[in-house]
């Protein structure tokens, strides 16, 4: 299931270009009503082109938007670990080989991530890199410290400063950072060589179908113009490790993913 539906998707654009929803309204000629509706989930087609212009989304994937989920990227060596956030889940990515274990965020509880990764028997990680600071990623850093992980990230406390265009070896792997602040400021995405796919683990700046919401239309510019910049040397099958919601491929956001060019 996807983090957002389509009103997640037009609440974070409304909110990101300064738009409120009469004005939306008028410039894609529809009725208050109308578009209060589609707002309250009465999904139409006709609407989402007319809003998707309005908002610079890509018209033709809000149309389809509802049908849209994700194939399953099942590559070996890499595990969701969906940890307890409120009524919701957060991501924390385990990836194994032979010569490395490293995990990408913590969840938000102090005991939750460590407990999945006991159930799954998974060796202490090598390394953790941590996407950004929100509570929902970093809660478990204290216990998988005390276990012996070495700790990475962009103004996190304790840990081994890491910034864009920072690379680190662990074993046979290469994990180089990148700006993707928008949603956080700072915030690091983490790109993984080595596998048998190019991976991206893209904590909360892009979701499959979506985005991480932004606080002002400053930092919505910034999402999307560190997003494009980041993604357009990537190839389509780079696999997408998000921080909510479930994996996916960067060829399939850039044909279904609304905010993505």
């Amino acid at each position: 299931m996807l983090e957002d539906n389509y009103t997640d998707v037009i609440a974070k654009a409304m909110r990101g270009l300064g738009l409120s929803p009469t004005m939306v309204a008028r410039r894609a000629n529809l009725l208050d009503q109308e578009l209060w509706s589609f707002e309250q989930g009465e999904f139409s087609e006709d609407v989402a082109r007319r809003v998707a212009r309005v908002l610079q989304l890509k018209p033709d994937a809000l149309a389809y938007f509802p049908q849209y989920e994700p194939k399953q990227s099942n590559l070996t060596g890499v595990k969701r670990l969906a940890l307890p956030f409120g009524d919701g889940q957060v991501n924390a990515w385990l990836i194994r080989t032979d010569d490395a274990v490293i995990l990408f965020d913590t969840g938000e509880s102090p005991i939750s991530c460590a407990a999945s990764l006991d159930s799954i028997r998974s060796p202490k990680p090598d390394h953790l890199f941590i996407t950004h600071a929100h509570g929902d990623h970093v809660g478990g850093i204290p216990s998988m410290v005390a276990r012996g992980s070495a700790l990475h990230g962009c103004q996190i406390k304790n840990a081994l400063e890491m910034n864009p265009g920072d690379a680190v070896s662990c074993g046979s792997l290469t994990v180089r950072a990148h700006d993707l602040s928008g949603h956080a400021t700072p915030a690091l995405g983490y790109q993984i060589d080595g596998l048998s796919k190019p991976v991206l683990v893209s904590g909360d700046a892009l979701f499959a179908g979506s985005i991480g919401g932004c606080s002002s239309p400053e930092n919505y510019r910034k999402a999307l113009r560190n997003l494009d910049r980041v993604l357009v040397c990537l190839p389509d099958g780079t696999v997408i490790l998000p921080g909510h919601g479930p994996a996916t491929t960067l060829g399939e956001e850039r044909a279904n993913n609304p905010f993505i060019s």
